[in-house]
């Protein structure tokens, strides 16, 4: 008798318990999932009906209903998606030299995460057919909706050499631009809350929904990954969709008024989307992600008059207007009207050649230090198509120059290669561990 149970091996997934047809709240407006052989995902998303939002996911310019954004698409979803209310990210390490372990791992992460953002639960679900068999679910998000729910894989250097030993055979293919990142003036980097082979981002509008889509990726995944890391956010700090209100951080200040919207196709080709002629050919549609825990010193900068906030940010406080004459949010910067070392005339496009990225942040509040402060700040997500050129640069010169560092430390860090999308009937890294 098996000893070790596999999550999908000969399942039927039709008969899989779904979170609302468990409770009688109906289907979800997409298609049930079917899990391939060996447990690769196919979605067959389909859309249509009254009531549909444009939410831009796995392909920029979507359409979908009931709370589902499409798990397919030639761009994973949960980049130029609409940011979701909550986040829920997760760093692992593989704990395996074997290619197959890794394959199986990334095929059966793609069909739970195929199944999770459409509603439905893993596998058999959270009741399974032998009483003594522990659950292909954890149970916790019955009965509730997808949520818009997305996941997104990144791949981290260790997938392909780490500590000089190519451990899968795709030293080969790391990319140029997968680079370790710099160390930066005033950085106080915590090694435990750094890097890691791979990453998954779970973003939905209900917290449960995401920490569930990432509990049970790591329960799939024990023997072969460990969690280096993990990081919960609230209140999205930055928005992909620029007719909505833009959100605050917890400065108090608008945040992502220059974020490039999630449906302009010209941006996000030129500043997100890595294209065939850059290479690796495995990476063509996909993008890296730049992702810092930035920790707020929230009380001191509470004690600072309104005055000085707002010649730190280079907005006002209120309307988000810019210093300098402006008097709405999204009238034109003029950076020269500003304070030197103020964050906007600093980070803002026209003062670094146009290179923009497409920023997907949360909020976090981790309790307390132990003596009264809180460990509160900005979990930094960032989408770009050369962090060589557009993120290390900018962090460079605002580490050094910038005022509002006096109240902000990087404590974690981390870049990873994002893949393209899952389509016809693959799953994550498909184009990598098959090229």
């Amino acid at each position: 008798m098996d000893t070790v149970r596999r999550p999908f091996a000969g399942r039927n997934p039709s008969s899989s318990v779904t979170r609302r047809g468990l409770f009688g709240l109906g289907a979800v407006s997409a298609a049930g999932v079917a899990v391939a052989a060996g447990g690769a995902a196919r979605a067959e998303d389909t859309v249509g009906g009254a009531g549909q939002l444009a939410l831009g996911g796995g392909t920029g310019g979507a359409t979908v209903s009931s709370g589902v954004v499409p798990f397919t698409g030639p761009h994973q979803a949960g980049i130029a998606t609409p940011v979701q209310d909550r986040m829920h990210t997760a760093a692992f390490d593989l704990t395996t030299t074997d290619r197959v372990a890794v394959v199986r791992l990334l095929k059966d992460w793609t069909a739970a995460a195929a199944r999770m953002t459409a509603g439905n639960g893993v596998g058999e679900g959270p009741i399974p057919i032998v009483a003594a068999s522990p659950p292909d679910d954890t149970g916790e998000a019955i009965g509730l909706p997808a949520s818009r729910l997305t996941l997104t894989v990144g791949f981290g250097p260790g997938v392909f050499e780490k500590d000089g030993v190519d451990r899968f055979g795709l030293r080969s293919q790391r990319p140029a631009a997968l680079v370790d990142l710099p160390h930066f003036a005033g950085d106080d980097l915590d090694p435990n809350r750094c890097g890691g082979d791979l990453v998954v981002q779970a973003c939905a509008d209900d917290p449960q929904v995401a920490v569930h889509a990432i509990r049970n990726l790591a329960r799939i995944g024990f023997g072969t990954v460990s969690v280096r890391w993990s990081q919960l956010g609230f209140g999205k700090t930055s928005s992909t969709t620029p007719a909505e209100q833009t959100p605050r951080n917890l400065m108090g200040f608008k945040d992502g008024t220059e974020n490039i919207p999630g449906t302009d196709d010209a941006l996000l080709d030129r500043h997100v989307w890595v294209a065939p002629s850059e290479g690796p050919a495995w990476l063509a549609g996909g993008t890296y992600v730049v992702m810092r825990r930035i920790a707020m010193r929230i009380e001191t900068w509470d004690r600072s008059p309104l005055t000085e906030q707002e010649l730190i940010i280079g907005r006002t406080k209120g309307e988000g207007a810019p210093l300098g004459g402006g008097t709405a949010e999204r009238d034109k910067v003029d950076v020269a009207k500003l304070p030197v070392d103020a964050h906007v005339a600093l980070v803002h496009p026209s003062a670094n050649g146009g290179v923009r990225m497409l920023r997907r942040g949360y909020s976090f509040v981790d309790g307390s230090d132990g003596i009264g402060r809180l460990d509160a700040g900005l979990f930094f997500v960032a989408f770009v198509r050369d962090a060589r050129t557009q993120y290390v640069p900018m962090q460079s010169k605002i580490a050094r120059t910038d005022a509002l560092s006096e109240y902000l430390v990087h404590t974690g860090s981390g870049l990873w290669a994002v893949p393209p999308g899952v389509t016809g009937g693959g799953y994550w890294g498909q184009s990598l561990l098959e090229a």
